[in-house]
């Protein structure tokens, strides 16, 4: 479903990403741990292009991409498979809540304004926001703000949808109405890549997880092997820790 190739990512002659080999299935939830500054992010960002890669390759359902030889189309393409959540909600603050959900399905999926705000409706329904659909961002908690985010996320109906430690910006009183979410989205069937330093939930939500230090995945496998039988002493450490 999702496969990426000896992925290498450089930043001013720094190499950030060394080599990615990754493979996510359908329906997959694939949570990315490891110390900060490791390249969790950056491969996360490389799967839509928002970072670009100096070598690899993508597939994503029926497209197969050679990063060297991208083209304008190509990226396109494989944004309208995939969805982001980010750290920071990224809303519109000019907007309504359900401006905020429409938006992306009328300049990128061209749907009727109708039609936008159907689906807008009934995904912010999902995330318990239908009471706050003519809201702006200013007048919602972070939490509140990020399960927008999720709702736009789920709009566009992508293929995998890619979470950059959606909890991070939160206080510590909100992380646990957006892993809420988080989680039903994965029961959904909906295929998620997860950044996170939330380790008890990644052991309890995903169906993989990779350890990645120093721009390397360690060693990746079932929750139960990482967590509580790895057989690599950098795993056992961070996971300690």
């Amino acid at each position: 479903m999702l496969t990426l190739k000896d992925l290498h990512v450089s930043f001013n002659g720094n190499e950030v990403l060394k080599g990615i080999d990754l493979t996510v299935n359908k329906g997959d939830v694939v949570s990315l741990i490891g110390p900060s500054g490791t390249g969790k992010t950056t491969l996360l960002r490389c799967i839509n292009y928002l970072e670009k890669p100096s070598k690899g390759e993508i597939s994503l359902a029926d497209i197969h991409l050679n990063y060297q030889s991208i083209r304008k189309k190509d990226v396109l393409n494989l944004r309208r498979k995939t969805a982001m959540v980010f750290q920071q909600y990224n809303l519109f603050k000019n907007k309504t809540v359900v401006e905020n959900v429409m938006e992306a399905q009328m300049v990128v999926q061209k749907k009727s304004k109708k039609e936008a705000y159907e689906k807008g409706i009934e995904e912010l329904e999902k995330v318990g926001l239908q009471d706050k659909i003519n809201s702006y961002p200013s007048e919602l908690s972070g939490g509140q703000q990020q399960r927008v985010s999720i709702a736009r996320a789920l709009a566009v109906e992508p293929e995998v949808i890619l979470f950059d430690e959606p909890t991070s910006a939160l206080d510590p009183e909100l992380v646990g109405e957006v892993l809420k979410v988080i989680e039903h989205v994965a029961k959904s069937g909906m295929t998620i890549v997860l950044v996170t330093h939330e380790m008890s939930f990644a052991q309890k939500i995903s169906t993989k997880v990779a350890f990645m230090d120093k721009g390397r995945i360690v060693e990746e496998g079932p929750p139960a092997q990482i967590f509580t039988n790895s057989t690599m002493e950098r795993t056992k450490e961070f996971v300690k820790r």
